[in-house]
């Protein structure tokens, strides 16, 4: 009996330190909040899925993932078509967007898309964007 109100004890003890400690923190930033529950950061998850396409072809598959997604996907100012782009370089490892990722009215912007995100994307490749 003595025993089980010691432990009693502890828990409840244990139990309100961790909450006083557990306020002393907020109020919470998007950071610790993510940390919290371990949501992925978009650029992250996007880079995790690249970099297996591009291993055994670069030397660096992260970087070269992260380099096409900060700096050849961000020339794309569309929506649709900048998600799309990125769909086909995290599932192929180059840049590709098939005309079914895209709404119709959106599907004769593919080409001119591709020729925005030519220079980036060699640069990205072949020299590397310094930050």
């Amino acid at each position: 009996m003595l025993l089980r109100i010691c432990s009693a004890a502890i828990l409840v003890s244990l139990a309100l330190v961790g909450s006083a400690q557990a306020q002393s923190q907020l109020p919470l930033d998007s950071i610790q909040i993510r940390s919290l529950y371990r949501v992925p950061e978009p650029r992250d998850e996007f880079v995790r899925q690249c970099a297996p396409h591009m291993l055994g072809r670069w030397a660096h598959p992260e970087a070269v993932c992260g380099c096409l997604h900060d700096h050849a996907a961000a020339t794309v100012d569309d929506p649709d078509l900048r998600q799309a782009l990125l769909r086909g370089i995290s599932e192929t490892g180059v840049p590709t967007i098939e005309t079914d990722w895209v709404p119709p009215s959106k599907q004769n912007e593919i080409g001119p898309t591709f020729t925005k995100i030519a220079k980036p994307t060699l640069q990205c490749m072949f020299e590397p964007i310094s930050n």
